[in-house]
């Protein structure tokens, strides 16, 4: 017998059909013996009429009121859930936010989990229950329901499955698993049997939008093993432990399935790309100590996350021009205090342009192979397509090009690392 923590986002819970798609799937696996708790998101697009209705209500809302408002969205669909799976026959109950609880800092809109009361859950989910927790939600010292910002209910679910010591967490999605790449880009993308904790990490922030980066790092911390899988199946479909997605393990866990010859390994696990980032350009920035430390700072403090930096070489007078990335969203925001700050900074001309793109390879491979960045900028050139600036780690390599070329640099990585399904299973 096992113990699974099941999290299913707004998608999957679109509707009193589909959250009878997903009792059937929660159904299953109680029924092979396992004790289960589901974590669900609000119904798809809920959670924004929720925040339009605080828009409208006061344009300058109070933070504690929205996340009333806006937490409520999941506890519709706990409800609902519960209600649907004890008319399947199965024995669950809604534990909220609050309930349980789950302790988070006082931070409204974008609380980070403390602690998790799981006592009473885990007693209920030994005597049969299936646990349906909203996610998202959270309670504050102070007493007040917060709320984890945007794909918190991922988040919710790992921290639920640390909480009750889960054999692992299943997060369904629209998507069947982790891929090489895009699929819609890249016909040939293929499933990945299991992907590192360090992997996914990076794969989730540079553009990979099928997990969000702080489960992924909740997950690595606390040494839960995630399995990413769809819940657009049918309703004969199998339980997941004989249907697997992706699998997100420790690389000591990677090693042993690559010793098995359950796993092939790569230089390079997987190629994203992010249309999300504008260049920021700054001329003529006085060639001096402390300078660079003028642009970022204000940056910094208005919690506006820089990217990629470039500083030329300095000219001949002293001078040298700072090139940056920051979030699309973020632009009009960076650009107006930089305006505001541009006596102290002492630069000449402030150039910005949205219409860029970052694309990135990801492997624990490169911890041990050279050439990935080589072959990643001769594949490029070789189809004449302009690298604007370059960040790497330890396990990735990201180029900042025009945006009209995303598709393009990503179907021509994809093949240059070797990444291509054979025909046969394209």
């Amino acid at each position: 017998m096992a113990r699974i923590v099941m999290k299913f986002g707004g998608t999957s819970m679109a509707g009193t059909e589909r959250i009878r798609r997903v009792a059937n799937l929660v159904r299953k696996q109680a029924a092979g013996g396992n004790q289960v708790a589901v974590v669900v998101s609000a119904m798809a697009g809920e959670t924004d009429r929720l925040v339009n209705f605080c828009r409208e209500a006061n344009a300058l809302y109070d933070p504690a009121e929205y996340d009333v408002v806006v937490a409520s969205g999941e506890q519709v669909t706990s409800g609902l859930l519960a209600l649907t799976l004890q008319s399947l026959g199965c024995k669950a109950r809604s534990w909220l936010g609050w309930q349980l609880p789950i302790r988070t800092i006082e931070a409204h809109a974008k609380a980070r989990i403390e602690g998790i009361d799981a006592d009473e859950v885990i007693a209920s989910m030994e005597r049969g229950e299936i646990a349906v927790i909203p996610g998202f939600q959270g309670l504050a010292e102070t007493g007040r329901v917060t709320t984890l910002g945007r794909g918190g209910s991922d988040t919710s679910a790992v921290a639920v499955a640390a909480a009750v010591k889960a054999d692992r967490c299943d997060i369904y999605t629209d998507v069947d698993g982790v891929y090489t790449t895009d699929p819609r880009i890249v016909a040939k993308a293929r499933k990945l049997k299991a992907v590192t904790y360090e992997e996914m990490l990076e794969l989730a922030s540079v553009g990979a939008k099928v997990l969000q980066t702080r489960s992924v790092g909740l997950a690595m911390k606390e040494g839960v093993r995630v399995q990413v899988l769809s819940s657009f199946v049918g309703d004969d479909a199998i339980p997941a432990d004989e249907l697997p997605g992706t699998m997100i393990v420790s690389e000591e866990e990677m090693n042993e399935l690559v010793e098995k010859g359950e796993m092939e390994r790569q230089h390079v696990t997987g190629i994203a790309h992010d249309k999300n980032e504008a260049k920021v350009i700054l001329t003529r920035v006085p060639d001096k100590p402390g300078a660079v430390a003028h642009i970022f700072d204000p940056l910094a403090k208005a919690g506006i996350n820089v990217d990629m930096i470039i500083q030329n070489v300095g000219r001949d007078k002293g001078e040298t021009d700072v090139t940056f990335t920051v979030p699309q969203a973020d632009l009009a925001r960076a650009q107006a205090l930089l305006e505001d700050k541009r006596d102290e900074i002492g630069y000449n001309r402030l150039i910005t342009d949205s219409k860029i793109a970052k694309i990135s390879v990801v492997g624990v491979g490169m911890k041990s192979h050279a050439g990935v960045a080589a072959t990643m900028f001769q594949a490029l050139a070789d189809r004449g397509i302009n690298i604007q600036a370059i960040t790497t780690s330890e396990i990735k390599v990201s180029v900042m090009i025009d945006e009209d070329e995303t598709e393009l640099a990503v179907r021509v990585l994809h093949t240059a690392y070797g990444l291509d399904a054979a025909d046969e299973a394209a």
